[in-house]
């Protein structure tokens, strides 16, 4: 039986939040964050519906990275990404854990911003609300969170079953970094590119050059999605991600592992598509016949 990405989520709920708009603020350590603006109204939507969209939406925005386009360009990209999809919380995703809030110390394994090993929960919270930090105490491992906003207050019911730290991460003060963000959005292109000329290249380049593809791809790791069953009008799939990070870092494994129609950067302009056929190296009939001249 052959299974496609589709196919695979068709009875998957995995549930985010987002805003309706999002800005770009300067904190005091200089560092430029996006976070939801003001009065900027919350939604909950499931990233699962689309999967394909959201996978190239974010590829995109990350070959804009590689292109060198104006950062004002990349910037709009990205608060228009977030605008559509939420952030990517990467506060519950770099750690071994979602559950943070419940331990006296954030676990980080080897990733590309922290080189901290440990770090205290309250501390490791504290990066990603650069202006106002969340009204949260914590002693052991036992930890309070306060909220008067009505929205953020919705968000937390709505996810009361989930990781306590991804209610916070869906809170209006949440930011991420813009180095970071731009870090993952071409990370997920590199991962993409090296794929694409290992597949086009293996029966051509020497095993040196094989080997450097294989290695690259391997140093593409990090923490993997849980999932479970829930009984609702039937039996459905439920996948943990906590965060949107880790669903597309899932999703564009997958895509680019799919034997039927995997995802492919076009030949000719370089844009990421679904290929109808294995063998489909263009997006479209304009980028194969102007390849050909």
């Amino acid at each position: 039986m052959v299974t496609t990405v589709r196919d695979l989520f068709a009875n998957t709920s995995a549930h985010w939040g987002k805003y309706s708009e999002y800005e770009w603020k300067t904190a005091p350590d200089g560092n430029c964050y996006l976070l939801p603006a003001d009065k900027a109204e919350p939604s909950v939507y499931d990233p699962m519906q689309d999967p394909h969209t959201l996978v190239i939406d974010a590829l995109e925005v990350g070959m804009m990275l590689f292109q060198r386009e104006p950062e004002s360009k990349i910037k709009e990209a990205i608060r228009s990404f977030a605008e559509k999809y939420g952030m990517l919380g990467i506060m519950t995703a770099l750690p071994t854990t979602a559950d943070i809030i419940e331990y006296e110390k954030v676990y980080l394994p080897k990733n590309p911003f922290l080189r901290n090993e440990t770090m205290e929960t309250k501390d490791y919270i504290g990066l990603f609300f650069p202006f106002i930090q969340p009204d949260f105490s914590k002693k052991g491992v036992e930890s309070v969170w306060r909220t008067e906003d009505k929205h953020e207050i919705a968000f937390a019911m709505t996810f009361r079953q989930e990781p306590q730290a991804m209610a916070m991460s869906l809170m209006r003060n949440y930011g991420e970094r813009y180095d970071w963000l731009c870090k993952l959005f071409k990370d997920w292109v590199a991962l993409a590119i090296t794929t694409q000329f290992y597949v086009d290249d293996k029966e051509r380049k020497d095993p040196d050059t094989v080997a450097l593809y294989r290695k690259s791809i391997a140093a593409f790791d990090g923490n993997a999605p849980t999932y479970r069953i829930e009984l609702r009008d039937k039996p459905t799939l439920v996948w943990d991600f906590h965060s949107l990070l880790l669903d597309i870092r899932f999703l564009l494994c997958l895509l680019l592992t799919d034997d039927q129609t995997p995802l492919r950067l076009c030949k000719n302009c370089l844009k990421p598509f679904i290929a109808a056929e294995t063998e489909r190296e263009y997006c479209s009939d304009a980028c194969r016949n102007n390849n050909s001249e």
